[in-house]
């Protein structure tokens, strides 16, 4: 949606609402939204994008869907999924189409010795600290050599060997999906999430099956498949939450608990479910207190300080910025990746991005940008919240912004 249009649509839904006899405050309720979303909904700040949330409002207004944005899907028709664009990932996305290691069928393929499986290990590691870099052309380079490398080695290797095997093979398809959704490529990382819990299975790891459950509701969220996203996520919290209540509990089974919940809260947030969204954040937070230390058990990076990030992006995608950046006054990210930081600084700047604050969200991008500018280059919210200040600015566009807006092809 562009700018024009977030602003046409906010004052349709501001004439519809008038023509009801409803203030603002009257539509946040009916919505279980703040009045601070309508406004910003109203004035075209906030965009409405998501059918579940035009439905809402038709609903609340007493209105067709069609009233509200002329141009958009009914229930019966599926939302259209973006076209995927050109991005660091590419590489990685044709290397992940076709059988993985197709060679390896045929007589003759030499397996690895234990050194080389070794080495593949080596290679998750590294790729992982890509992925927590945001370094998305370097990751896609080395996934792609990766990635063909184990698959022949689970087919070709010494029985002993395979169930190690299987675990790096989970462990690579987990970190390509988790790239795949930061790079908005949601139905590559389906594959890969798909492909991960196979392995995990084989490997005979249900604490990977669940980390790769967690790559696959991310994918799912990003596709805007929220019931899928829920389901898979659900699942997961309902098998670890009987053996999470002992005393005794592995800190790896907390934190991917955690997670889950993380997960769950996001996607309520994005459904404008409110209640369900802060119960989420509260049983994260008590995990992490379980914890009392942030963690990177299966690379979720789960603990206390992610906790409160996720308490910021929650309220910013409820509409309460306020909120947002009361909670990031007390924030420190600095032990988390370069990756969970820009995010954080992202999320902040939409916050402020919502509450009109050009120069303190201009301020929060070019920090973000410095630790990850991939992340920000690419980043569907990140290429939002810049087109949104831009549009704020007017015909008076700071440079620092300009040239921000240069760099992620918005301008």
């Amino acid at each position: 949606m562009t700018e024009n249009d977030s602003r046409a649509v906010g004052q349709r839904i501001k004439e519809l609402r008038r023509s009801a006899g409803m203030s603002q405050a009257a539509l946040a309720t009916a919505m279980s939204r703040s009045e601070s979303w309508v406004s910003q909904v109203e004035r075209g700040v906030q965009p409405v994008e998501r059918l579940s949330v035009l439905q809402a409002l038709a609903d609340a207004l007493g209105v067709s869907v069609r009233e509200i944005r002329p141009e958009a899907s009914t229930p019966d028709e599926p939302e259209a999924e973006p076209v995927p664009s050109s991005n660091d990932l590419d590489s990685l996305r044709v290397t992940l189409t076709g059988h993985p290691a197709l060679s390896s069928l045929f007589a003759g393929a030499p397996h690895p010795s234990a050194s080389s499986v070794a080495d593949l290990r080596s290679c998750v590691e590294e790729v992982w600290e890509l992925a927590h870099a945001s370094s998305f052309a370097a990751l896609s380079d080395r996934l792609s050599e990766l990635l063909p490398a184990v698959e022949a080695a689970v087919r070709t290797a010494p029985a002993d060997e395979r169930q190690e095997l299987h675990e790096l093979r989970a462990r690579a398809y987990q970190v390509a999906a988790a790239s795949f959704v930061r790079q908005d490529e949601a139905d590559a990382a389906w594959v890969a999430a798909d492909r991960a819990l196979q392995a995990a299975e084989l490997a005979g790891k249900p604490l990977e099956v669940i980390a790769s459950l967690f790559r696959m509701a991310h994918a799912f969220i990003r596709q805007q498949r929220t019931e899928q996203a829920e389901h898979a996520a659900t699942s997961a919290v309902e098998a670890l939450t009987p053996r999470c209540e002992a005393n005794d509990c592995p800190p790896e089974e907390l934190s991917l608990l955690g997670a889950m919940n993380l997960v769950l809260a996001v996607i309520n947030a994005r459904e404008g479910r409110r209640t369900a969204t802060h119960q989420h954040i509260e049983r994260a937070r008590a995990i992490a207190r379980r914890l009392g230390e942030d963690r990177n058990d299966f690379d979720t990076e789960f603990g206390p300080t992610n906790v409160e990030l996720h308490a910021v992006a929650t309220a910013v995608d409820l509409g309460d910025a306020g909120l947002a950046l009361d909670v990031a006054e007390d924030v420190d990210a600095s032990g988390l990746s370069a990756e969970r930081q820009s995010r954080f600084l992202l999320d902040v700047a939409r916050a402020h991005a919502q509450r009109r604050h050009v120069g303190e969200a201009v301020a929060a991008l070019l920090e973000a940008e410095r630790l990850a500018p991939e992340q920000i280059h690419s980043h569907h919210l990140a290429r939002a919240v810049v087109r949104d200040l831009v549009q704020l600015s007017g015909s008076r566009v700071p440079k620092p912004l300009m040239e921000l807006a240069e760099r992620t092809a918005i301008a």
